[in-house]
């Protein structure tokens, strides 16, 4: 059975929350609003729970969810070989429209699709999704529409689109007509290169790295302005295209559908603390992993 829970009362947001934790743990999915669109979320180390999402939308393993996290800590305990120059990323715009691509941590019992070892974190700047986030621990969670279509700005849209696939929708007010999904930075190589430009300017973003490679595969000029990049980020050499659902044609376009442990656990059983966790692989080029709005 499906349920809209009113989150703008407070009674009914409380219940919804209970609600959706609920759901969540069984496997099932939810909608729920983030600060750029709607999202349908579930389980991230469920795999039944998982392969439900990616039906939903209409999508194949080839196209795997991002995470959202709860607070910026629990990126040490789901990544590895952390880049410095993404914890700065974080710690500027987290909460907020940052996605970053990662290497995942090898000993998570999870399965988000074909990864190929990253994972795509992001910290909503929400109080609804925090809020529940901080009730079940990372998500999985993509933008709450049929592959192809609208996002969904309110969780009514989502529900016209997802109907019975979905067990609870937050409703929480629209989002903003014009709304944007997230900026999404490849963090796994030597080098951070947006791989999707969102709500995030590049501008903005070298304001912190200011080595960073854009979407367009322009490198930073150290004498003022752009410099096209050589080698792997090369103009048009491998990124993804801009619309959340359709895929790229690069063979090797890193993911970014990537906040679900146990209940109130940050990190999983089995999963690896931050200073135990193993040393990063640096050499390893990014995978194909198309981009989302969320």
């Amino acid at each position: 059975m499906t349920t809209t829970y009113d989150c703008t009362d407070p009674a009914q947001r409380g219940e919804g929350l209970a609600a959706a934790q609920r759901a969540l743990a069984s496997q099932q999915c939810v909608v729920l609003p983030t600060d750029t669109v709607y999202g349908i979320a579930a389980d991230a180390f469920s795999p039944r729970a998982v392969a439900a999402l990616l039906a939903a939308k209409g999508r194949g393993r080839n196209m795997p969810p991002p995470v959202l996290i709860p607070r910026p800590q629990t990126m040490e305990g789901l990544a590895t070989g952390i880049h410095p120059d993404a914890r700065a990323l974080a710690e500027a715009f987290w909460p907020g429209g940052l996605t970053l691509i990662l290497h995942a941590q090898p000993s998570l019992t999870w399965d988000l699709g074909e990864t190929l070892g990253t994972v795509a974190l992001r910290m909503p700047d929400d109080r609804v999704a925090l809020d529940l986030l901080t009730l079940t621990g990372p998500l999985a969670v993509s933008s709450a529409n049929r592959t192809g279509q609208p996002a969904a700005r309110t969780a009514a849209e989502a529900l016209e689109q997802l109907d019975g696939t979905v067990a609870v929708y937050l409703e929480d007010g629209p989002r903003p007509q014009d709304a944007v999904g997230s900026t999404i930075v490849d963090a796994t190589a030597g080098v951070l290169r947006v791989v999707r430009q969102g709500t995030l300017s590049l501008e903005r973003l070298r304001e912190v790295v200011p080595s960073i490679v854009g979407a367009d595969g322009q490198a930073p000029d150290p004498a003022g302005g752009a410099a096209p990049a050589s080698g792997a980020h090369a103009a048009g050499a491998d990124v993804p295209a801009v619309e959340a659902d359709v895929p790229a044609g690069g063979a090797d376009v890193p993911a970014v559908e990537a906040d679900v442990p146990a209940v109130g656990a940050d990190v999983p059983a089995g999963g690896a603390a931050a200073d135990a966790a193993p040393s990063g692989e640096p050499g390893r080029g990014p995978v194909q992993h198309q981009p989302d709005r969320g």
